[in-house]
Parts: C-alpha cells; structure tokens; sequence
C-alpha cells in the first residue's frame, strides 16, 4: 500500500518537471571549464553552450586540436591544451581561468578513457593510467578550480560518470573501478559543498557512439601478441577467442545511443535552475542497467552471464578436468 502510493507520488513529481520545466539561468558573463572538449560529448557540450552565450573554457588533449575546436566556437571562447593527469597543465590552465575570471559558473568533468579486458589479462600499468584519467585527474581539477566555484552560491561541478559507476561488467574492471570511485567522490562532495550551495550532478550514460567506441577496433591477432605467455597458456587461444568476439558483439555496443542525449543532460546540468542529482540519458541507462543493478547480486550475475554468452572454458581449466 505505501509503496503504491510512493509510486503514484513519484508518477506525479515526473509528470509536473515535465508539463511545468523549471527555468535556465542568464548565461551572460558565466564562465564554464570543460575537459577533454576533443571529440565526444565534451566536443558538443562546448558547441552548444557556446550558442548560448555561456563563456566556454574548453580543455583539449591533443594540442593539434585546439585549432579544429576554436574554429567552431565562438570569439567568446577559449580553448587550450589540457592533460588532466599532469599537475602543470591543470596549474596552467587556473592560472587561465583566473586571469579571466574570479567566478567560476560550472566544471565539467568529461576526459576519458576506456580500456577493456579481463583483470587476468590487463597490466597494473593499464589499471593505474585508467584511474589516473578517470578518477585522479577529476579529483585534481575539482579541488584546484574549487575556489573559484565557490566564490558564489549556485555553482556546480558536473562528473560524467557512467552505468559502470552502479553495474559492475565482466572484462571491464579498469573502467568500472574509475567510475564507482567517481560516483562516491561526487556524492561526498555534494554532501561535503551544501553550506557553500555548489550543485553536484552525475551523468550516468549508457553505450554511447562516441570515439570510445568506435576505437576499440583491435584485432584479435594484436590482441593475442601483447599477452603475457603464461596468460596465454592459462586461457588457451580457442578460448580467448571465444570471449573476444563475445566481447566485440555486445548488443549494447552493437545499438549505442546517439551522443546528443548525453549533451542535452549535460546542458542542463549546467544551465537550469534546479539541476538534477543523477541524470541517466537513454534507455540503456534508465531502461536496462539501472534496474537490473536494483536485483539480489546473484539474478544480476546470471543475467549478465545470460547476456554475455559465457560457455567458453578456459584451457586451465579443462586441464584441471583432466587431472
């Protein structure tokens, strides 16, 4: 009875935001810092908050991009390198901001990396350059820019986040671990900034065609001559196979959402009046993961095997078998 009515109450909360939107701020003199503004949603975040008069700070990682993105932005605009896993580059570019304002309206969290496979398979290397970028660096640029976003009420940082921040997923160990870190860096933070009034929102996105994903093109060959022997010899070729095609035919991949239902949350997060906590864009993240990470840990491990395929047996342990 009182979770029916809870429901019913929620129904009405979602239909009102819907039919009765609370409004934007005026972007006029608003300053807002993005990183990895590269490609991705970054990219169309500075694209079209710069059509709104925003004073878009828009952080590049390959140098020969700052030309390519200035040219689509505005004269209001101002786009420089930025390496968020590098302590003069995050220094530099405050010295930047601040040179140009003592008021920072928003942070946008947005660089990052994905690297995929089994943590039997993956080098601690690898491990450790996933959260450097996906975590560490956020940390970094959070607590340099934190003066300047609490300099008045109503600022906000925005942490792109991901379902792998609430869904752990077999062969994505590196990336799930940086993103749990940054949802429970986010919820600290915004509990940590309610004197100061700094809004803290997470975006929680789905598979996304995004150049994450479409650069994971590699072959299984290549794949196969960076592994250690000993790997090698514990999984057994056939076997790695299997679990690389399974890993390359993942129907979420297969059916990524468009990039702009990502942008548009992110806009929002940044521009309303009342930005929301959590934002999960497409019927990936609302739909299918986010309910599924609800379930009793064992029916979302035997989904998750269901949706993965995973009858391949490693050479180990067949041998195992034989012994």
């Amino acid at each position: 009875m009182v979770i029916g009515f809870i429901i019913i109450l929620y129904v009405f909360y979602r239909l009102y935001q819907h039919f009765y939107p609370t409004p934007n701020i005026n972007p006029n003199g608003k300053y807002v810092l993005i990183s990895g503004c590269d490609s991705g949603f970054g990219h169309g975040l500075a694209i079209e908050l710069d059509k709104q008069g925003f004073n878009v700070l828009a952080g590049v990682f390959v140098r020969d991009n700052v030309t390519s993105v200035k040219e689509k932005l505005s004269s209001k605009a101002t786009v420089f390198h930025l390496d968020i896993t590098k302590e003069e580059d995050i220094d530099a570019a405050f010295e930047l901001v601040n040179e140009k304002t003592k008021v920072l309206h928003a942070l946008v969290n947005n660089a990052g990396i994905g690297m995929g496979g089994h943590i039997d398979w993956i080098s601690m290397a690898v491990m450790r350059k996933v959260m450097d970028v996906n975590y560490f660096g956020h940390v970094a640029m959070t607590k340099k820019f934190l003066p300047l976003l609490i300099a008045k009420r109503d600022s906000r940082v925005v942490n792109i986040c991901s379902v792998a921040g609430f869904l752990a997923l077999a062969s994505m160990s590196a990336y799930c671990a940086s993103k749990y870190a940054l949802e429970s860096f986010s919820d600290c933070l915004r509990r940590e900034m309610v004197p100061w009034g700094l809004r803290v929102s997470i975006i929680e996105p789905g598979f996304m065609r995004t150049p994450i994903i479409k650069g994971s093109g590699k072959s299984f060959a290549e794949f196969w001559s960076q592994l250690p022997n000993d790997i090698q010899e514990r999984w057994g070729e056939d076997s790695l196979k299997i679990v690389f095609n399974i890993l390359k035919q993942n129907p979420f991949v297969k059916y990524a959402e468009d990039p702009m239902k990502v942008v548009r949350v992110l806009q929002h997060a940044v521009m309303n009046t009342v930005p929301h906590i959590r934002y999960r864009p497409g019927w990936q993240s609302s739909l299918v993961f986010f309910p599924i990470s609800r379930l009793p840990a064992w029916i979302v491990d035997w989904i998750l095997n269901k949706l993965e395929k995973s009858s391949y047996v490693p050479a180990g342990v067949n041998k195992q078998h034989k012994d």
